[in-house]
């Protein structure tokens, strides 16, 4: 969900491998920046290293007992965050298969589950955070049957976000993830750009389905230059087969709405999308105005409601991890119909988490917050 779960010309040649594209410089770029690290230990549950992976060997690296990570071991702000050289790499289960993460992603349940907002469905602490992965498969399960040692996949960890999340999130040099939760990394796709995609995918996707949305009808994205957003708008337009697409941002994120597929971009600083005449048939509202969005759907018709209060017709869901669904988007990401939107301000360096973090909770962020490359 984007307040809880996730976050010029958007051509197939603006995303090569390696290079991000800014909207706000029209260029192509990475920044290096510091932070200062921090770290408190209460009473936490301890984490477990499965002895069987000690030593394995796999396209000539061993995996070691330990790794680096982040990690939490109290709720709170950005300050409970610290880096730990020692975090035992986790157990592997005879569904999963261990990732060597390449890149993660942040997304709005990230900093909420940091703060505790579900403490009482979340896993047990200490917490290393982090739901979107991309990487390599080093190790499988003895009952996985597709993937195998060497395959590039990405895919949200946790199939349930706020039902016992995974104790060991992305953020980290190796995660274990359960094969029916991964696709296979898209051939066009750098890990950092694919690492973007899953939790915010998989939601924009998943909403648009439960709306009943399809060729002909009619959208308004509020909050489209988010990380949901920005891909409820791809989809809709160039999956679902959208008759129109209306979005919501600022003025300077104008432009970046036109060139995902928005006909029709409302700058909310200077307009109140309640007031258009116009009516559509799905409302898919990332920024919690629901109260409002019902104003302009039509009789009949479905709002999406990702955060805030719920008014009909407007309905809540939380979002699935499903492995085939990113598997059916594959073939519109590979032929660039479907693109993903990465912050300017990133990637983020593995040391620059605390910074990551930051800036997401601002809630300024232009698509979604990389960590790349991981370590």
């Amino acid at each position: 969900m984007e307040a809880l779960l996730s976050s010029s010309s958007c051509t197939t040649t603006l995303f090569k491998p390696h290079k991000y594209f800014s909207p706000k410089s029209k260029s192509f770029n990475s920044k290096p920046k510091s932070i200062a690290l921090t770290n408190q230990s209460p009473k936490c549950a301890p984490m477990k290293v499965a002895k069987s992976q000690v030593g394995t060997v796999v396209s000539g690296e061993s995996v070691p007992a330990k790794m680096k990570a982040w990690i939490y071991d109290s709720y709170g702000d950005v300050s409970v965050l610290r880096f730990d050289e020692s975090v035992p790499v986790p157990a592997l289960q005879d569904d999963q298969v261990l990732i060597k993460v390449a890149a993660a992603a942040l997304n709005p349940v990230d900093f909420k589950r940091r703060l505790g907002k579900f403490k009482a469905t979340d896993s047990p602490l200490p917490t290393v955070p982090g739901y979107d992965v991309a990487g390599i498969v080093i190790k499988v399960g003895s009952k996985v049957t597709t993937l195998k040692e060497g395959d590039e996949v990405y895919g949200d960890i946790s199939e349930k976000a706020l039902d016992n999340p995974k104790q060991y999130g992305s953020l980290a040099e190796y995660t274990v993830v359960e094969e029916k939760l991964l696709a296979s990394k898209p051939k066009n796709l750098d890990f950092a750009q694919a690492a973007g995609l899953p939790l915010a995918i998989e939601t924009a996707n998943e909403g648009l389905e439960r709306a009943g949305f399809g060729p002909g009808k009619s959208i308004l994205v509020l909050g489209g230059a988010g990380g949901v957003g920005s891909l409820v708008i791809q989809l809709a337009k160039h999956v679902f087969g959208a008759s129109r697409v209306a979005a919501t941002a600022s003025t300077t994120k104008l432009e970046l709405l036109k060139s995902l597929g928005a006909d029709l971009a409302i700058d909310y600083t200077k307009e109140n999308f309640e007031e258009l005449s116009e009516k559509f048939d799905v409302v898919y509202d990332a920024v919690g105005q629901c109260d409002k969005a019902v104003k302009v759907v039509k009789e009949g018709g479905k709002v999406v409601v990702l955060t805030g209060a719920v008014t009909e017709p407007g309905f809540r869901f939380v979002v699935t991890s499903d492995g085939s669904a990113l598997a059916k988007l594959n073939p519109f990401l590979e032929s660039g119909k479907v693109k993903p939107v990465l912050d300017p301000k990133g990637p983020f360096g593995f040391s620059q988490v605390v910074e990551a973090f930051s800036h997401l909770e601002t809630g300024r962020a232009i698509g979604k917050v990389v960590i790349s490359p991981i370590p």
